[in-house]
Formats: structure tokens, C-alpha cells, sequence
């Protein structure tokens, strides 16, 4: 088991050898393991304090100038600059990849100040952003290095804590291009984070009920994969939507979007119910937010019972 934040700072390592990638730090480099990549390179590191809206800025002038800028911070702290990413990074259309670490209630005991439950839908609206959630290690590690292919920025959150492998070296991994990591046909459970390995649980423990499940992992949420979305509902006429997120604008947000205007199926969203978290331990976190695999099951059964009464 290891943690994305640890694939983010693997990812940063191993885009070393472009000497135009610079990375930015704000006081939070050990947590978001950036701090791999400043202890190898210390010349190409830049320490911006507790200054957030400075760090976004200075990555916006890098960018401008011909540079590479992975700025990160925990999620929370990256929505403290919002107007400098909004006004100088996203609407000049910079290639400027941002991290928010420690993103969503699972990090637990540090509180509800500092869970970030918006931070995935805030980014969603602004144009020109691509937005990422990995579900494991090597998801974030391949997904950070992609952004290098990039040519506008980036928002990409990642977890304290650890989950398991969902992914091998040769599984391939495309920003924008959904994974789907189980098949079935009774019910699609689409999710991202930490709640794709939950999704998996769930979908055991539907089968045991001869219920098979999809399980797809969501893992851009903007470009959303649209063609992916179309197959779970070709494929099992309802859906259900899990993410350590708001469900108001997150991904249950998006695809809920993408269906209402496209195709009107049955919709079930696990996530968070309009309330911010509280101090307690990460699985204790999930469990009072509603959204352990046993949710995620509870939900399946309702979009499947809505889906036989129309």
C-alpha cells in the first residue's frame, strides 16, 4: 500500500531530467512529498513560505517564461488562492500543474478547517483547467508525469493516507480516458480517490448477491470521459457516483451534467451531503460521512430498484 501524494513526489523525481520543471513549495513540502524531488534538487526548488496566492503567481510567471511549475500545497490552502490561479494562471490559459494534497474528510483527525470537500468542484469551473483525482500510486505518478503534455494547467488532488494497488506497471493510464476496472451489468458504480477501492468492495459484496456490478474509475473529472460514462449506461441502464467530495459539484455533479442532458438514467450519488467533517480517524471519517462500500452497496440496490420501476 503507499499514498498518491507518495506517486506525486515519485512523479516529480522522475521528470527530473527536463530541466525546465520547477518545483514550488509553500512550508508543506514533506506533506506533499514534494520534498523528494528538493532534496535532489535544491537549485530548481522554490520555498515560497506560508503564501500561497505568491507561489501561484510565481508558477504563472514561470510558465510565462518558458518553465515547467508543479506548485503544491495541501487542497484546502490551494483554495486560499483561488483568485491568483483563477485570474493568472487559468483565464492566460499556463501551463501551471497544481497539487492539493490531503484533500477530502479521509484525512481525518485534522478537522473539517482543513478537509477540503469543494476543492475538486471549484476547479471544475474554471476554463482551461484540467482536474485529476488518482485512486492509487502509480495512477498519480502516471498522471502527474502526463501533465507534462499539457498545454494549459492543472489541478490534481491527492491523500495523506494509504490505499491499495488498483494498478500494475503496464496498465495504461490517460488523462481524460477512465479506467474500468470491473465489468458487470447490473449497475455501474463510478467513483474516484479513495472511494474507487470501496466501489471494488462493494461490487464483491453485490456479488455474493448475483448482482454484478461495474466499477469504473473516474479518475479526470474534467475533461470528464464522456464515452465512458455512455457505456455504463448502455451497459446497466444506472449509475452511482462515490467520491470523498461534495456531491454538489463534484463528480457526482459532473456526471449527473453529462446524463440529464444526454442520457436520463437513475443516479445515485455517494459523497458528501452538504455539511463539512469533523475530527475523527479516516475510516471513522467515511463511515460518518456515509461513505464506506456498505453505502456505496446501499446505493446500488436504490438505482437498481429505480431503474426496474420505470
Amino acid at each position: 500500500m503507499a499514498a498518491t501524494r507518495d506517486g506525486y513526489g515519485q512523479a516529480l523525481l522522475e521528470m527530473a531530467g527536463d530541466e525546465k520543471v520547477v518545483v514550488l513549495e509553500a512550508d508543506l513540502g514533506k506533506s506533499t512529498k514534494s520534498v523528494l524531488f528538493r532534496k535532489e534538487h535544491p537549485e530548481r526548488t522554490i520555498s515560497c513560505g506560508i503564501g500561497e496566492q505568491n507561489m501561484m503567481l510565481i508558477g504563472a510567471g514561470l510558465a510565462s517564461s518558458g518553465y515547467k511549475p508543479f506548485a503544491s500545497t495541501f487542497a484546502i490552502f490551494t483554495e486560499r488562492a483561488f483568485e491568483q490561479v483563477r485570474n493568472g494562471i487559468a483565464r492566460p490559459n499556463l501551463a501551471v500543474h497544481i497539487c492539493g494534497s490531503h484533500g477530502g474528510t479521509h484525512t481525518g483527525t485534522d478537522g473539517s478547517s482543513a478537509q477540503s470537500i469543494e476543492d475538486l468542484a471549484i476547479y471544475r469551473t474554471l476554463p482551461n483547467m484540467t482536474v485529476m483525482h488518482p485512486s492509487d500510486y502509480l495512477s498519480a505518478l502516471s498522471l502527474t508525469k502526463q501533465c507534462l503534455g499539457l498545454s494549459g494547467p492543472s489541478y490534481m488532488r491527492t491523500a495523506r493516507n494509504k490505499t491499495i494497488k488498483l494498478y500494475s506497471d503496464e496498465t495504461e493510464i490517460t488523462i481524460g480516458k477512465a479506467n474500468i476496472l470491473r465489468q458487470g451489468g447490473a449497475v455501474a458504480i463510478i467513483a474516484c480517490g479513495v472511494l474507487v477501492g470501496e466501489s471494488l468492495d462493494a461490487a464483491e459484496a453485490l456479488a455474493t448477491e448475483g448482482i454484478e456490478a461495474m466499477v469504473v474509475d473516474m479518475h479526470t473529472l474534467k475533461p470528464l470521459d464522456n464515452d465512458a460514462i455512455n457505456q455504463a449506461v448502455g451497459s446497466c441502464g444506472c449509475l452511482v457516483t462515490a467520491e470523498d467530495h461534495s456531491v454538489i459539484g463534484g463528480l457526482g455533479g459532473a456526471v449527473a451534467e453529462y446524463i440529464c442532458a444526454n442520457q436520463p438514467v437513475p443516479l445515485e450519488m455517494v459523497g458528501v451531503k452538504d455539511r463539512f467533517g469533523e475530527s475523527a480517524q479516516s475510516d471513522e471519517m467515511l463511515e460518518m460521512m456515509g461513505l464506506t462500500s456498505k453505502h456505496i452497496v446501499a446505493a446500488a440496490r436504490r438505482a437498481i430498484l429505480r431503474k426496474g420501476n420505470n
